[in-house]
């Protein structure tokens, strides 16, 4: 055995001997990555994948939780944020089921189950309206963070005080609802309506007039009204103010989308100012009008003509005397020999009708009498204003010049010049500030996977390749030393005792001449 373990350890040092610096450096390099390599793989495979157990907590409940499983000896971690606590895969069903009999967390929220445990025949009212508020703003918590896109709510409700007097009107409750919003989620005019209705459906008295809800960046999330309750839930001026913005978040959607497309989404910020005119006006018209403008003419509905012709001699004197009765008073007649005559009688009669035109009038409140718009636009290189062409601002001012010309009425704009047009478009270039950069989550192996399977490949077929190298110069060298390796002529002829003995001490002397020193000393000291 250790003349095997000897035998191998003389290959070994004499394979690594045989390597040059840059050999032996690649070697070393290849194990050293081969055993990192399998410590990394050993290090993934018994990691424990770890899960969240509970989400959305307070600072107080992970805590709370944490030290609970501290005292169990189970592995765990807190997020970054501090409102989520991890265990690991296998252990979360179970650790659910034990947490909750245990009553963790313990949030310290009031519900209607809370009634149970802490009301008694002491309690008074107040106390009772204390925890029935606290109840009803816990349950209707529960309701909002149902909602999609929201992660957590808080309410503060204020309960009208019951009063033993009759009281005209009803006192109202009112609510504030502050909303978490996920990161890059808002809320439809659907989703909004659905959340103050929630409020004033779960809360008694509750108007929907008396509901404030915001979300953590103090913005309202006000409810649009509907066009069947404008008249009774909102003054004229709420109205007006409304159709308004509905006019420019339409323009301004509009414009939007178009200068996105051609600038990019996030390059372009429009902003839209209007001016409505709201005036309702009712008219009548009774209007009368030529048929025939050019003429003045009308048209003939009835047309009679009368035509009367005489052609004769002299009428002859006789008849009755004095003035007959067809005959006219002291009217001269003809007299006697006055000759042949001739009479003609032409008369026309024609009634013409024109139009005639009655008109009622009812003119639209909403016109659009004015209209400004706002655009920024940021260049390719954000520090460099120049980056962006002055070209582009021209086309973008002039495409805004024309869609302003077409909405403003005709009326209007044709008492308006090119300058005042322009007037109302502005275009800068900017640099944007502010905008709010999400990571996105990774998903797949990781980088480093590839990396370390690319080094370890690349470790083993450097150590392969020099493998082979070495064994193809041993094989050279062992060719090139039978080459010069010359064997002496073998004697054929038998060897006798004595030639054996003398072969033999030829080796000794050859290749140990200590010992053969000492066999010749031997020799001698046992002749004498």
């Amino acid at each position: 055995m250790n003349e095997t373990l000897t035998v191998y350890r003389e290959k070994a040092t004499e394979f690594w001997q045989s390597r040059s610096k840059k050999q032996r450096g690649l070697l070393i390099g290849a194990v050293v990555l081969i055993i990192a390599f399998i410590i990394a793989l050993s290090w993934v495979g018994s990691r424990t994948n770890l899960v969240p157990l509970y989400s959305n907590l307070t600072i107080q409940e992970t805590g709370e939780i944490k030290a609970n499983l501290d005292g169990r000896g189970i592995q765990n971690e807190v997020s970054a944020d501090g409102t989520s606590i991890l265990v690991p895969e296998t252990a979360v069903d179970n650790l659910k089921v034990e947490l909750a009999a245990e009553g963790i967390p313990q949030t310290g929220r009031i519900d209607y189950g809370t009634f149970g445990d802490n009301m008694g025949f002491g309690t008074t009212d107040s106390e009772f309206q204390l925890l029935e508020r606290a109840a009803l703003q816990t349950t209707l918590e529960d309701l909002i963070r149902n909602v999609d896109g929201v992660t957590n709510a808080q309410v503060m409700i204020t309960l009208p005080e019951e009063s033993v007097w009759l009281q005209e009107t009803p006192s109202e409750a009112t609510a504030s609802i502050l909303l978490n919003m996920q990161a890059g989620y808002s809320l439809d005019e659907s989703q909004i309506r659905s959340l103050y209705h929630l409020a004033s459906r779960s809360v008694p008295n509750l108007p929907v007039e008396n509901i404030v809800i915001m979300d953590q960046f103090s913005r309202y999330l006000e409810l649009e009204d509907q066009p069947g309750m404008a008249d009774s839930s909102l003054s004229v001026y709420e109205q007006h103010r409304a159709i308004q913005r509905d006019i420019e978040r339409d323009l301004q959607r509009d414009l939007q989308q178009m200068l996105g497309t051609m600038m990019g989404p996030d390059k372009v910020l429009v902003s839209i100012s209007t001016d409505l005119d709201f005036t309702e006006e009712n008219r009548t018209e009774d209007l009368v009008e030529p048929v025939d403008e050019e003429n003045m003419e009308g048209i003939a509905i009835s047309v009679e003509r009368i035509t009367e012709t005489f052609s004769g001699e002299d009428i002859a004197d006789g008849g009755v005397p004095g003035a007959g009765e067809d005959d006219i008073p002291n009217f001269p007649g003809v007299g006697a020999g006055a000759g042949a005559g001739d009479y003609e009688l032409i008369e026309e009669r024609i009634n013409n009708d024109v139009n005639r035109i009655h008109r009622e009038i009812t003119e639209s409140p909403y016109q659009l009498r004015d209209i400004s718009i706002q655009v920024m636009v940021e260049p390719p290189d954000p520090e460099d204003i120049g980056s962006l062409p002055q070209q582009t601002l021209d086309d973008i001012q002039a495409m805004l010049t024309q869609i302003v010309r077409t909405t403003i009425p005709d009326e209007v704009t044709a008492e308006w010049g090119d300058e005042e047009l322009a007037d109302r478009v502005l275009v800068s270039p900017q640099e944007f500030f502010g905008r709010v950069e999400f990571e996105e989550p990774q998903t797949g192996i990781p980088w480093w996977y590839f990396l370390v399977g690319a080094l370890v490949l690349g470790a083993v077929i450097l150590a392969v390749v020099l493998l082979r190298r070495g064994r193809e110069e041993e094989v050279t060298e062992v060719a090139s030393a039978e080459d010069d390796f010359r064997l002496p002529p073998i004697d054929k002829k038998p060897q006798t005792e004595e030639g054996a003995r003398k072969q033999q001490l030829e080796d000794l002397a050859k290749d140990k001449p200590d010992e053969f020193s000492k066999l010749i000393r031997t020799w001698l000291s046992d002749e004498n």
